[in-house]
């Protein structure tokens, strides 16, 4: 169960509304503030990107063995890069290439929305301003990464962040993220390895940068990233939150 935005087919207007299984209600009231769920959706409606952040943060090497497959040292303090709102796409849109680089990796990674404005807050009052939880897939150039010396590239183009279809207002204390490529399981991590968790990373990224509500922050990825071609599907899953799956088209 978890908030969804969707669209009338014949609409232009994105709508809020809570999924229920497969079952869509809407709602009335701010979802970022308060709301309740009215009766069910009539008509047909396609599924959006549950958020339109003004921006995501990400983190990286927040797993061990996911830098030390790529040879990196562990971060002392949350290593943060951006990505733009034009990152974001909903769940089985199709995955498209830019025409730079040439490795492009999946990352499935735990996503946090932010539901208060989050303006150097504690971690203990951190938990306080969290919307709930969402899958992500932090797509990368990887050879871009290498070569450019920072991650704007690399990171941050077009359709590198596609988003699960619902934000679930609860994460289980066991949960675990994994990735799937063309079925197969290709990462699978415990959540609570991460080494900065989600209180300390909205926290520590608010103390320079005002979350707003809807942003997101994407908490990192466990080791066995690896590379997608044209023709693949990767889904990421995420313990008690909604999946995500996305075909790869290729290069556009």
């Amino acid at each position: 169960m978890g908030l969804v935005r969707y669209r009338r087919v014949g609409e232009s207007a994105a709508e809020w509304g809570w999924m229920e299984g497969d079952v869509l209600h809407e709602v009335e009231g701010d979802p970022l503030a308060g709301f309740e769920t009215v009766s069910r959706a009539r008509g047909d409606y396609t599924l959006l990107a549950p958020t339109l952040p003004t921006k995501i943060v990400a983190v990286g090497r927040n797993y061990a063995a996911h830098a030390q497959e790529l040879g990196n040292p562990l971060p002392e303090r949350p290593l943060l890069f951006l990505k733009p709102p034009s990152a974001v796409i909903a769940d089985g849109e199709e995955i498209f290439f830019p025409p730079v680089g040439e490795e492009f990796h999946y990352e499935a990674e735990l996503a946090v929305v932010i539901g208060r404005v989050a303006s150097r807050v504690s971690e203990e009052e951190a938990a306080g301003h969290i919307l709930g939880y969402t899958c992500a897939n932090d797509l990368t150039i990887r050879d871009l990464q290498r070569d450019d010396g920072q991650w704007a590239r690399a990171k941050g183009f077009d359709g590198s962040c596609p988003l699960g279809r619902e934000i679930s207002p609860e994460l289980p204390g066991d949960a675990r993220v994994r990735g799937y490529l063309n079925g197969e399981l290709v990462q699978d991590g415990e959540v609570s390895d991460m080494v900065f968790g989600v209180e300390r990373l909205v926290s520590y990224i608010s103390q320079a940068i005002t979350l707003l509500p809807g942003d997101v922050v994407l908490t990192g990825t466990p080791a066995g990233v690896g590379e997608l071609r044209p023709g693949d599907e990767f889904r990421v899953e995420v313990t008690g939150v909604s999946e995500l799956a996305n075909p790869v088209a290729g290069r556009r």
